[in-house]
């Protein structure tokens, strides 16, 4: 299995009456674990990162580390709207010996593609540890194309992407034209299976929070995965039915595995009305 291939988990930050719940995080972790989980993401867009503080950031990461212990890789989230910021929390996370950051297309500003590619640039250009791509115009409303890519996946540093569009299509071009070195990894749960198909090497979850076990064994493509994987796809989707990380956090709770499901303004718990469909 390539380095940063599998399923890992985009972490999410579990809160108790306004603080960082790290006992929460401790047992999550061993579930996640216990199932077979093969990496993490801190700092992510499930991580309610733009509301966390530079001092929880680097907790949260160290804490996460030392529970990991070496087990599987932990990747910290980079990216934000200015290449210097960006760079700034890159070398942060080398300093922390995260094994890779995740650097999501910058947001707001609207860059056009040669904004993007010299963003990129100079990010890997400046960092010491691998860069992974992080594709997901539904939050960023300018996407990475093709070719922009392909150009990237030449940088040295630069070693994968998270594509999270659901273009089974579009995965399929990105495969055909990068390296088989480079990893591409899925962001969107749903379509997980057929990305593996399309030769993704692997994904970074949302849905792996409430089923590890069904992610994994699909990757590994054990006998009966995909049926068992259908059968959680209610669920998974259910994981969506208000932003992330909304659902997921609600749905951990009803699990027993976070004391609360609550979140940081301007985020709010899940619609009492909705709650329902969900633990069903």
């Amino acid at each position: 299995m390539k380095k940063f291939g599998g399923v890992s988990t985009a972490l999410i930050t579990p809160f108790l009456k306004g603080e960082v719940d790290y006992t929460s995080i401790k047992k999550l972790l061993k579930f996640q674990l216990d199932n077979g989980i093969q990496g993490f993401v801190v700092n992510g867009t499930t991580a309610e990162s733009p509301t966390l503080t530079a001092e929880e950031r680097v907790k949260i990461f160290k804490f996460v580390q030392g529970e990991v212990a070496g087990q599987v890789p932990v990747i910290m989230g980079t990216g934000t709207n200015s290449t210097a910021e960006t760079v700034a929390r890159t070398q942060e996370a080398a300093n922390l010996a995260a094994s890779a950051a995740l650097v999501v297309v910058p947001y707001y500003n609207r860059p056009p593609q040669a904004g993007l590619l010299a963003h990129f640039k100079t990010v890997a250009e400046n960092s010491d540890i691998p860069i992974i791509l992080y594709n997901v115009p539904s939050r960023t409303v300018v996407k990475l194309e093709l070719d922009t890519i392909l150009k990237l996946s030449k940088e040295e540093k630069i070693v994968g992407i998270k594509e999270a569009t659901g273009d089974m299509h579009f995965a399929g071009k990105i495969r055909s034209g990068v390296s088989k070195e480079f990893t591409l990894l899925s962001g969107d749960d749903a379509s997980f299976g057929h990305f593996i198909n399309a030769g993704g090497d692997g994904i970074i979850s949302v849905g792996s929070h409430v089923f590890p076990r069904e992610f994994v064994t699909l990757q590994a493509k054990e006998a009966g995965s995909e049926k068992k994987f259908e059968a959680s796809l209610a669920t998974i989707n259910n994981l969506y039915l208000e932003p992330n990380p909304i659902p997921v956090k609600m749905a951990l709770f009803l699990m027993g595995l976070i004391a609360s499901p609550e979140l940081r303004l301007p985020l709010t718990t899940m619609s009492a009305e909705v709650i329902p469909k969900l633990k069903a």
